[in-house]
Parts: C-alpha cells; structure tokens; sequence
C-alpha cells in the first residue's frame, strides 16, 4: 500500500476539527472530541508549531488518519496517532509508525530517540509498537486517565535512532537493581509499613 504524511496548515483546521469529531478514540485522555474541544486543539497550534507538527495520513484508499509529531525541539519527540474508525486493525498503524520514525530521523538530526505511549490496555498498539522497532522503557503505574476518577498504566516505548538505523533493537535491563543487604529488592520505605 503506498502512504504518505502530509504536513497540515491552517487551511487543514475544518479537516481536523471534522476528523476528530466524526470518530472515537477510545485510548485517547479525550475520546470523543465535540467541535468545541477540536477546535480548541487547532487554536493551541498543536498541528503545526515549532514544538509539534500534525500530518495527514494519506493512502490510495484515501484518508487514514493524521499523526502528530510533537516535543521538536527535543532530542526525544513524541507522536500521537490516530487512525479513523473504519481504518483500524487493518495493520495501517505499523506503516504510520515505520513512517514517522523515517521522518523524525531523516528530518532531524539532533533527535536521539522517538518515544510514544499509550494506555496499558491498548494491546493493538502495544502490538504495533514493538512490530515498528520499538522497546518498551517505563510503565507509569496510575499514569493515564480513564474517567470518573480511575486511572490506568501508560505504557512508554521508544526506538533509538541507532536501532532505526541498523534495524535492530537494543535490549533494557529491566531488572538490574541490586540486591539490597537483607535479600530484597523493595525499596526500605515499602517494607517499614
């Protein structure tokens, strides 16, 4: 399938705004925009700043979805992706993130490594993630809101620019603490409850 990115103007906003409230996205803080938040999130300068960029998801099938790039300046962006409704488990979302990854690394040099996440019960994208060359680096226990007061894990996963360049993945040591003086590896203050 050829796909493109296309980098969004403000001539996009009432394609944004029309994309975002037309479809769901129920992994996302704010799952289900109305016109006022999506246009809210245009007006903020989210889809093109200099700390963030959105692109368009183009294919011949026409309109995936859009991706945003975002933290620029940084030597680790992130990205926000979000594919509409009746284009998911298609296997669309690894081509989007092999895309972005050869955009961040070709475009800037200065980046390091390109992290995104998601909420733990996002199996699909976990999926994608680590198809796409990602590593998984932290799990952010209460990390993401989910409604009426509940919070779930954001997962965070990243790709090294050395990774994306050799096609390999480097590995983390997950569990590399030492041994503390008694056996365990709980911090003191959990075991002084």
């Amino acid at each position: 399938m050829a796909m493109a990115l296309r980098p969004m103007t403000a001539g996009d906003a009432d394609g944004i705004v029309h994309f975002l409230t037309s479809n769901s996205f129920p992994f996302h803080v704010v799952a289900d925009h109305t016109d006022y938040s999506a246009r809210a999130a245009v007006a903020s300068g989210r889809f093109w700043s200099e700390e963030s960029q959105g692109y368009w998801v183009e294919a011949d099938s026409g309109r995936l979805g859009l991706v945003v790039l975002e933290d620029l300046q940084d030597d680790t962006p992130m990205f926000d992706l979000r594919l509409a409704e009746r284009h998911r488990g298609r296997g669309h979302g690894e081509l989007v993130v092999r895309a972005a990854c050869d955009l961040v690394f070709t475009t800037l040099p200065h980046v390091r490594r390109f992290e995104g996440q998601t909420r733990e019960d996002n199996r699909a994208m976990r999926r994608v993630f680590l198809r796409s060359g990602f590593l998984k680096e932290a799990h952010y226990r209460l990390g993401w809101p989910v409604g009426d007061n509940r919070f779930a894990a954001s997962v965070a996963y990243a790709i090294l620019r050395v990774d994306w360049a050799s096609g390999t993945v480097t590995p983390l040591e997950w569990d590399d603490e030492l041994a503390l003086p008694d056996g365990t590896t709980t911090p003191r203050s959990a075991r002084e409850r």
